[in-house]
């Protein structure tokens, strides 16, 4: 078996969340597998220059293609297309002029995915909302897998994505609660899709002692890990845990790690490390009283779980209900709204108490039962085992430039699903689509409590 992975960006040393889930999934599929990396040139997300050379190179053992991004993004235009398709009535041009902003916008990759889809028995491709993602699964559709890594964000809401999540062959989920917002956003459940989420290299040792000489805290702490960002949750992390310093003056310090988009607040019990490498970072997690996760909006927390693989319970914005789920389902975690919340479950979560143990136990079984790796590698290989058995037409890619319906994804029990195709040029440019936003606004709320959506 042959697989593509698409992905906006890829290397060692790129460590964003659906970029390093896609290395992930890359490294551990070509154990069963001959994989290829098609990606851009780019490094930095939020200009999608081209920092790298185009051509071929090993990662890890894996061939990587690169090809060049066609323009970098201009933050002032994509802002503004991003108000006209999240904030107002609009049409389907105004979303392509969005997605062609938004980036990377890199025509070469498209074309040669296209191409050489023939090679490939499937296509996985990564993070649904960017430009690469939509255009190779209108192309290749009979053999593209996509893996979302959506968040409850107004993009969800854009009509541009609703036919291919319709369309592919399958979907590989991340939460529950991302299975369902698809679902609801796009109708799709008759496409196969199965909620896989993702493993993570946990170290079987740890120092967390030589993590505390090295860094120099001695102290019980939180830790949080990750972009230090507003987005993220990390103003309202740092206003409550002020708060709480200033009333518990024995209580936890707060460690952090990731490179810092925000100002960090100057407070003594407050320590911000940098970018770690991964021994440094599983070191911390295992030296920590809890992982702390603030953030709004996510798919899947990787070091959640990576926190949970390690013992320590997560301490996480209930106002995410990706994250609000793992908690419950795992009884590993708890959650928090609003400052009161946030204080007592820091207080109970401190290592001298009996939750803390506890929790962590499970999250240690809640990590083994469903984000070990074998137990992730085997989903992604029965989904390919039931996909192959599917009827489905050959070599069903579109010319170039093409967006017809004449491509399948796959055989159903009411008959073949198609990729529909765009709205003609005029019906193309009528505002007459809701706001993205209104959109979100209208997808029901929740968190997931079983195992699946």
């Amino acid at each position: 078996m042959k697989l593509a992975v698409v992905v906006q960006r890829y290397g060692a040393d790129i460590n964003g969340g659906a970029e390093l889930h896609a290395r992930y999934i890359a490294e551990r599929l070509s154990r069963h597998a001959e994989v290829e990396v098609l990606t851009t040139c780019a490094k930095n997300y939020v200009s999608w220059r081209n920092d790298l050379p185009t051509g071929v190179e090993q990662v890890n053992g894996i061939t990587v293609r690169r090809f060049p991004v066609a323009h970098e993004r201009e933050p002032y235009e994509f802002g503004r297309k991003s108000v006209r398709v999240f904030e107002q009535v609009h049409s389907v041009a105004d979303e392509l002029r969005w997605l062609d902003s938004e980036g990377p916008a890199c025509p070469a990759l498209v074309r040669h995915v296209e191409q050489a889809s023939r090679n490939f028995d499937f296509i996985l491709i990564f993070s649904y909302r960017y430009y690469h993602a939509w255009h190779v699964a209108r192309r290749v559709p009979h053999k593209a897998v996509v893996v979302p890594t959506a968040e409850r964000d107004p993009a969800i809401g854009l009509s541009i994505f609703g036919p291919v999540f319709r369309g592919v062959r399958a979907v590989m989920y991340n939460s529950p609660e991302e299975c369902a917002m698809i679902q609801a956003a796009s109708g799709n459940d008759r496409v196969p899709g199965v909620v896989v989420g993702v493993g993570s290299d946990v170290p079987d040792r740890t120092e967390p002692a030589r993590f505390r000489r090295k860094f120099n805290i001695h102290r019980p702490f939180a830790v949080y890990i990750g972009r230090i960002d507003e987005n993220k949750g990390c103003a309202e992390l740092f206003s409550h845990y002020l708060r709480y310093a200033a009333s518990f003056e024995r209580g936890l310090d707060l460690v952090l790690i990731g490179s810092a988009i925000i100002d960090i607040p100057a407070h003594p019990k407050v320590h911000h490390l940098g970018f770690l490498d991964d021994r440094d970072k599983f070191d911390a997690l295992a030296a920590s009283d809890l992982l702390i996760m603030p953030s709004y909006f996510e798919s899947l927390s990787m070091v959640a779980l990576e926190a949970w693989a390690l013992g320590r319970p997560v301490l996480a914005n209930g106002r995410c209900d990706v994250l609000k789920g793992q908690c419950i389902r795992s009884n590993a975690g708890l959650y928090y709204e609003r400052y009161e919340e946030f204080v007592e479950a820091l207080y109970s979560l401190e290592s001298n108490g009996p939750l803390n143990a506890h929790l962590g136990r499970n999250g240690r079984a809640y990590f083994k039962r469903h984000y070990a790796w074998p137990v992730i590698e085997r989903k992604y290989l029965d989904m390919f085992a039931q996909l192959k058995k599917e009827v489905r037409p050959e070599g069903g890619s579109h010319a170039a430039g093409s967006y017809g319906a004449g491509s399948s994804s796959g055989g159903t029990e009411s008959g073949r699903l198609k990729m529909e195709p765009l709205p003609n040029w005029f019906a193309r440019r009528e505002r007459r689509l809701p706001a993205g936003r209104d959109v979100l606004e209208r997808i029901p709320y929740g968190h997931v409590r079983s195992g699946a959506a």
